[in-house]
């Protein structure tokens, strides 16, 4: 299993925008698929965005197009999750994980979430009205 970081988050203001960087240290992450998630205090842990391990596939939970891109910079060996115009409701934990990749990135990320020992560290988005 791939022990990934998030990081990034921190206490911004509504509109705000946040890039959050997901990192393994001594992995290749081009070898895996990536997903991100999200749990916001209360709630399930939701799924945000995944991207396929040569970014040239992605696929965002329907509520989360528009703001939140997600992408790859396999030379860097880091992945990002991008939200722009931030929301008091963004406020949550983000998450990342990786899973080896495969022919169908939904179904991957479909893995992910249901493995939650998958996801490592998460980084705390606190967004201010």
């Amino acid at each position: 299993q791939v022990q990934v970081v998030a990081s990034g988050g921190g206490l911004v203001q509504a509109g705000d925008s946040l890039r959050l960087s997901c990192e393994a240290s001594g992995r290749t992450l081009s070898n895996y698929d990536m997903g991100w998630a999200r749990q916001a205090p209360g709630k399930e842990r939701e799924f945000v965005a995944g991207i396929s391990w040569s970014g040239t596939n992605t696929y965002y939970k329907e509520s989360m197009k528009g703001r939140f891109t997600i992408s790859r910079d396999n030379a860097k060996n880091t992945v990002y999750l991008e939200i722009n115009t931030l929301r008091p409701e963004d406020t949550a934990v983000y998450y990342c994980a990786a899973t080896q990749k495969s022919l169908n990135l939904v179904a991957s990320m479909w893995g992910l979430m249901k493995n939650f020992r998958a996801w490592g560290q998460g980084t705390q988005v606190t967004v201010s009205s």
